[in-house]
């Protein structure tokens, strides 16, 4: 990726490239000339210099950060032709050439999930001519990254026409599953839930001492504002529900059931926040690292600790369960990741999470149509291993969601947590 300063700091736009292309990025910001950008999701971007030549892009509710170096002008492949989606229609093995190829440099798990990249390309590569339709091409694009079952792959052409991966024994959501589970957990919960983060965050006391949280994103918590009006309102909530009676003293909380079952991910940022309100001790909660070798996938930038840092606000240090699922996805599982290193350990119940860590690679092909990969690993602090592909195990395993779960009107996974953590 390249990155342009323009207009004496007031713009900023990318540039995606590759060995056979560069295109206009999605991201454009505006600038008050002082290395501050914000984007048209009122996102804070921040280019500090960091030496000769040498700067550092961070971006709200982004854990890590961007190394940049000075690379003069821009090349003139950058500025050349039509922009996107404008004049004569791009030849298609352009834009299948553009796909293959970004894939090929930037993704990080190919052999983890069993795919000889190379051999698709030259599967596919001879179904695409000049003459191919824009279906055609759609399908040919989707069935190349289909087999990789990864939630972090998509490929959007229009409104209408879009795909995006999943773990092969994962059904995607609908408004009618998300209804029924909504509706299973308030009678397995069987108290009233207050709700905060535009019903994303909802807390409620249990009968027998315990508190039981849940999160549904890490993202969308305020209707404007970006990322820092998402960390305001997510503290609000947790001041209102990690009280000093529920934190501290005789009626302190006897656990904490955190559910992530359902959770479709967002800022890593906010998942650091809360686990930065449930520990006494600082720690590190993974590591993370983006590849950075286009020729070989198994090279990666230096890796950067994200550390989980006591809060200063109230803080609840006791008994803790994180209930996670198959539908546990991105942001969700570097939650469940982070509660991994905090002292008392959490129990994990429920199933696996999706296995989908990285933060999303967003590109865009010649003929206007935008596409998204991963291109990080988010490793364990203490011997480096990642939970990508399998995702984040639980310690108790129980069904998640189940049509025998719903037939019985029954949720083990909330049980058993509500067993564990009052016994």
């Amino acid at each position: 990726m390249l990155i342009s300063v323009e207009d004496g700091g007031r713009r900023l736009r990318t540039f995606d490239t590759t060995a056979v292309s560069c295109l206009p990025g999605l991201l454009e910001a505006k600038g008050n000339g002082s290395g501050r950008f914000t984007d048209a999701e009122d996102a804070v971007l921040t280019i500090a210099p960091t030496g000769p030549g040498r700067a550092r892009l961070t971006y709200d509710g982004s854990v890590g950060h961007v190394s940049l170096r000075r690379a003069g002008a821009l090349p003139a492949a950058c500025t050349a032709g039509p922009k996107p989606g404008e004049g004569e229609r791009p030849d298609p093995r352009r834009v299948f050439d553009v796909f293959w190829r970004t894939y090929a440099e930037n993704y990080p798990f190919f052999r983890a999930r069993g795919i000889d990249w190379k051999a698709v390309g030259d599967r596919f590569r001879p179904r695409v001519t000049a003459h191919t339709t824009d279906d055609e091409l759609f399908d040919v694009l989707r069935r190349m990254i289909e087999p990789l079952h990864d939630a972090h792959t998509s490929i959007v052409a229009s409104e209408d026409k879009r795909f995006g991966g999943i773990r092969a024994d994962t059904t995607m959501p609908t408004p009618e599953s998300v209804a029924r589970t909504d509706k299973a957990v308030a009678e397995a919960v069987g108290v009233p839930l207050r709700t905060w983060g535009q019903g994303a965050i909802s807390y409620a006391d249990l009968p027998d001492g315990t508190g039981y949280l849940r999160i549904t994103r890490f993202t969308r918590f305020a209707a404007k504002g970006g990322p820092a009006a998402d960390e305001a309102e997510l503290e609000r909530a947790l001041d209102d529900i990690l009280t000093p009676a529920r934190t501290r003293g005789p009626r302190a909380l006897r656990g904490l059931i955190v559910d992530v079952r359902f959770n479709g991910g967002g800022s890593d940022l906010l998942g650091v926040r809360i686990a930065e309100r449930l520990t006494s001790r600082p720690y590190v909660a993974y590591r993370k690292h983006a590849r950075n070798d286009p020729e070989n996938p198994r090279k990666f930038t230096p890796a950067i600790p994200v550390r989980v840092t006591p809060s200063g606000s109230p803080r609840y240090t006791g008994p803790v369960a994180v209930l996670t699922g198959r539908l546990t996805v991105s942001a969700g599982e570097t939650f469940t990741q982070a509660m991994t290193g905090r002292s008392p350990a959490p129990v994990r119940i429920g199933e696996n999470t999706q296995g989908v860590f990285s933060d999303v690679l967003e590109r865009r092909l010649p003929n206007g149509w935008t596409f998204g990969l991963p291109n990080e690993e988010f490793m364990r602090p203490d011997d480096r291993r990642t939970y990508d592909v399998t995702g984040v195990p639980p310690d108790v395993r129980t069904p998640v969601f189940t049509e025998e779960e719903f037939a019985a009107h029954r949720d083990s996974a909330l049980t058993r947590a509500r067993q564990l953590l009052v016994r």
